[in-house]
């Protein structure tokens, strides 16, 4: 909304304990300090060194004169200026025809107030006018002078396609840019790669688990095999971690390659014949991106997995971890597509607007049904964490096991995130409803799960730390303005501490733990919700560097405490909460010991029953 000079957005929060949304204003005269953008992106986006390599390099070698260059989803502002330095034009007078002079284009209000910030601070306000509008909104005209010259963007995802780069791209040739226009990146081209995996399968075939499951018990109806299944769409996941487990069907093959110096079509359709490599089930279509950010092919970009050696000989630089692109995973319904060394398959690719799917059979087999999910009227679809979840045969056992013998009974499945960027301890609402219940559960009632046990251990996680790390220089463009707004973590002055952020610690990258698994505290679900609190002291097991702790919440069934699920970071399906340190810490167990590390940690925690948060405290000792 817009009222005058006066501009204000609304913003969903969610609360998790309650399971209740509720729309909230954030007025064009906030500095922006009170939204919340730690759990997104941009600051792994902004740590990654190889990128914004890569970005300066193309756009130094594309804008060689003083020109009109527009800007979309700007972000912080780092492309726009790497362009105005490019030109010369920070020190020059501004034109009023835009030539000389970059136009930042940014929708998000937060985020624009934000580059607003970074810009001024870098001396660089009068030759870059940053836009507050979608780009589709912009008229030549009215916002811009004239048509720019040169186009900069990052509007891609892991998909490459999600962030609507395409009608982006649709609108700016038509509307926004002259006929020919330079663009960084210049090009994108997508590729893919056939696998077999029981780990993926199990994500997203509940139904051929149900059959294998030991407890008899059938979630999927047998003439309704896809009641229960995953939502036909591309997953992002790190597959890097899987590498020694996955059976690679294939070699890689190229896909489609989308140009961003010309209007690409908002419909496409490859026909590609691949071989098999091997004997196997196709489980999974793995698929990732290159991007050839300059017109003469000298600087790449590329997501693809660490065993591509082809593509990692053909662009060097490929292979550090990120967080902000991952691949991608198609999930071929049920058991598989079953393959022969040597064989053909078919497979379709189609790409709309904003995404890409598959369908694949194998070329002999023309009578055969392709693997392909069609619309079901009465079908749910679930995350493929919660199919994992209902497919682990250990966890039905566990389920199963305590609800024998039970009359009267309360239970409860909390496995569930209210958001994917929820904390495990967010994921209490069961013991906020079961509160509600208190007046009518008989003294004799069970509840299941009968309580949670928060625990934790230190851990080696250079990875995760390097992209949680404070802002300062980056290209040579001051950016500690953004830190507490972006939830930096690492390198912040005291006293300041980094929020505690959700994670798949499995594809956080390079991992170690180095102490033993500790409880912290607990939470008694035969009560009524309460603030309650704990405190443990831990000696390490390992020698190595502490980066941070590793947060999550053990499910106990029964009353015994003989039957509980773990959510820990070995059990892949389940974020967890990870605390990282400002300063990496160099710790040794006892078998090893140095005066200059630390040998133990004593941490203490407090859980807020009114909001769910939880406050740490810890001392290496």
């Amino acid at each position: 909304m817009r009222s005058g000079s006066t501009q204000r957005i609304f913003q969903l929060k969610f609360d998790a304990l309650t399971g209740v949304s509720e729309w909230v204003v954030v007025e064009g005269d906030d500095d922006g300090s009170s939204v919340d953008l730690a759990t997104t992106s941009y600051l792994d986006m902004l740590n990654d060194s190889r990128r914004n390599t890569a970005y300066r390099q193309a756009i130094d070698k594309t804008v060689t004169r003083p020109c009109f260059v527009l800007d979309i989803g700007a972000g912080t502002g780092l492309l726009s200026m790497m362009a105005a330095r490019a030109m010369g034009s920070a020190d020059c007078t501004v034109a009023s025809d835009d030539k000389g002079r970059v136009v930042a284009c940014e929708s998000y209000l937060p985020m624009a107030k934000l580059m607003r910030k970074v810009v001024h601070s870098n001396g660089m306000a009068r030759n870059i006018h940053v836009i507050n509008k979608r780009s589709d909104e912009l008229k030549v005209g009215v916002d811009i002078s004239t048509r720019a010259d040169i186009l900069v963007s990052e509007i891609l995802d892991s998909e490459l396609l999600g962030e609507g780069l395409i009608p982006t791209l649709q609108n700016a040739h038509d509307e926004l840019l002259v006929d020919n226009p330079d663009t960084v990146p210049y090009r994108a081209v997508t590729y893919g790669q056939l696998v077999e995996s029981s780990f993926l399968w199990r994500l997203h075939d509940l139904y051929s688990n149900d059959i294998c499951a030991s407890d008899g018990i059938r979630l999927v109806p047998t003439e309704r095999s896809s009641i229960l299944s995953v939502k036909p769409q591309q997953y992002p996941m790190h597959c890097d971690p899987l590498q020694e487990e996955l059976k690679l069907l294939s070699e890689p093959f190229k896909i489609f390659e989308f140009d961003f110096w010309k209007r690409p079509s908002s419909h496409g359709e490859a026909e590609i014949l691949v071989e098999a490599a091997t004997n196997g089930s196709v489980n999974a279509v793995l698929s990732w991106w290159v991007l050839q950010l300059d017109k003469e092919g000298t600087v790449y970009y590329s997501t693809a997995p660490k065993w591509i050696k082809l593509l990692q000989t053909e662009f060097p630089g490929n292979g550090n971890w990120c967080d902000h692109w991952k691949q991608c995973v198609w999930f071929v319904p049920g058991k598989g597509l079953s393959v022969s060394k040597g064989e053909n398959i078919q497979l379709l690719a189609v790409h709309s607007d904003t995404s890409i799917s598959y369908s694949l059979r194998v070329e002999s087999q023309r009578t055969k049904k392709e693997h392909i999910i069609r619309k079901d009227d009465f079908q749910l679809t679930l995350s493929p964490e919660k199919i994992a979840t209902y497919s682990d045969d250990n966890w039905r056992h566990y389920v199963s096991l305590a609800l024998q013998n039970a009359i009267d009974l309360l239970a409860g499945e909390p496995f569930y995130y209210g958001s994917e960027t929820c904390l495990p301890w967010k994921n209490l609402r069961f013991w906020k409803e079961r509160t509600r219940l208190e007046g009518i559960l008989s003294k004799e009632a069970i509840v299941i799960p009968c309580k949670g046990i928060l625990r934790a251990c230190a851990m080696f996680l250079p990875d995760l730390w390097k992209s949680r790390c404070s802002l300062a220089y980056i290209e040579e463009f001051n950016h500690s303005v953004a830190n507490t707004i972006l939830g930096a973590c690492g390198n912040l002055p005291s006293p300041q501490e980094g929020p505690m952020l959700p994670f798949f610690v499995w594809q956080s990258g390079e991992s170690k733990e180095l102490s033993e698994r500790w409880t912290l505290m607990e939470f008694d679900f035969s009560k009524p919700m309460s603030s309650c609190s704990g405190k443990a002291k831990v000696k390490f097991t390992r020698t190595g560097i502490c980066h941070g702790f590793v947060l999550w919440i053990d499910w106990v069934l029964s009353a015994e405490n003989d039957i509980v699920v773990s959510t820990g970071p070995d059990h892949r399906q389940w974020k967890q909460g990870v605390k990282l340190l400002k300063t990496p810490v160099a710790v040794s167990s006892q078998d090893h010991m140095s005066s200059d590390d630390f040998h133990s940690v004593e941490m203490e925690a407090s859980f807020d029953s009114a909001n769910g948060d939880l406050m740490i405290q810890y001392v290496f000792v």
